[in-house]
C-alpha cells in the first residue's frame, strides 16, 4: 500500500504557528505564578522605585534625570527577563519533563513551528507588559523622551538573547534544576546584573558584557540619548551564541 503525503501550504503552517502562539500566550496569562513573574513584580517595582527615595539614596539617578528615567527602562528590561528567559525556561523545562515537547515535535507543527509559537507568545506577552508599564509611567508623570527605533531593536535583540539562553537551560537541565536556576538568575539580573540599575566601577564594566547589563544599558539609552551601540552588539553576540548552543545541545526528551 502506497503512502499518500498531503502537502502543507505556507498558510496552514502559519495558522499552526499562530494557534500555538495563542495557546502559549493564554497559558502564561492563566498561570498565577507566571502572572506574578511577568506582570505583578516588574510593574510593582516600577511603582516602588518611582514613588520612594531609594534611587536617590543609591545615587542611581544621573544628572538632569529623574526617578522614572531609571525605573521605567529597568522595568522594561525586567519584563523581558521575566517572560523571555525565566518564564519560558521553566515552562519549557516542565513541558520537556512530561513529554509534551517530544510529542509536539512529531506533529505537523514540527520543531520549528514549536519554537516560533513560543517566540510569538513571548512577543504577545511583552507587548502587553510594555503597554502597561508605559501607561503606569505616564500616570506617574513620565513625559519622555522615547526613541522608538532603538527601543524596538533593543527589545528584539534582548528577547532573542534571553529566550535562546532560557531554552538552552530548559533543554539541558532537569526541570527542578531549571526552576531553581532560572529564578536565581532572574534575581541576580535584577539585583546586581545591571538590568534594573546601572552598574558602577569595574563591576559595571563586567556586567556591561553580560546579557542583563547590555539589555539594561540599551533600554536606558533608548529612553535618554537613543542608541547604545556597544550594548546592541553585545546582545547580538549573545543571541547568536545562545541560538547556536541551544540548537546544538537542546534535547526534547
Amino acid at each position: 500500500m502506497s503512502t499518500v503525503i498531503v502537502p502543507t501550504s505556507p498558510g496552514m503552517r502559519t495558522r499552526r504557528v499562530l494557534s500555538q502562539a495563542r495557546f502559549e500566550t493564554f497559558a502564561v496569562l492563566r498561570n498565577g505564578e507566571q502572572l506574578l513573574l511577568a506582570l505583578i513584580l516588574p510593574l510593582g517595582l516600577l511603582v516602588f522605585l518611582s514613588t520612594t527615595p531609594l534611587l536617590e539614596a543609591l545615587g542611581a539617578i544621573p544628572e538632569g534625570g529623574d526617578r522614572l528615567s531609571i525605573a521605567l527602562p529597568g522595568t522594561l528590561g525586567l519584563c523581558l527577563a521575566s517572560t523571555a528567559f525565566t518564564g519560558q525556561a521553566i515552562a519549557t523545562a516542565f513541558d520537556r519533563r512530561y513529554g509534551v515537547l517530544a510529542q509536539l515535535a512529531t506533529t505537523p507543527l514540527g520543531t520549528t513551528g514549536l519554537i516560533l509559537g513560543k517566540l510569538g507568545a513571548v512577543i504577545g506577552v511583552v507587548v502587553l507588559q510594555f503597554a502597561l508599564a508605559f501607561a503606569i509611567a505616564c500616570g506617574l508623570g513620565f513625559a519622555g523622551p522615547i526613541h522608538v527605533v532603538p527601543l524596538i531593536v533593543a527589545t528584539v535583540l534582548g528577547t532573542a538573547a534571553l529566550l535562546s539562553l532560557g531554552l538552552l537551560m530548559a533543554g539541558t537541565l532537569r526541570a527542578e534544576a531549571t526552576l531553581g536556576a532560572a529564578n536565581l538568575v532572574w534575581v541576580l539580573m535584577a539585583g546586581a546584573g545591571g538590568l534594573v540599575l546601572p552598574g558602577t566601577g569595574e563591576w559595571g564594566t563586567v556586567v556591561g558584557y553580560l546579557p542583563s547589563g547590555a539589555l539594561g544599558d540599551a533600554m536606558r539609552a533608548s529612553l535618554a540619548d537613543g542608541w547604545d551601540v556597544k550594548a546592541m552588539i553585545v546582545l547580538l553576540v549573545w543571541g547568536v551564541v545562545g541560538t547556536l548552543a541551544a540548537r546544538r545541545w537542546f534535547r526534547f526528551e
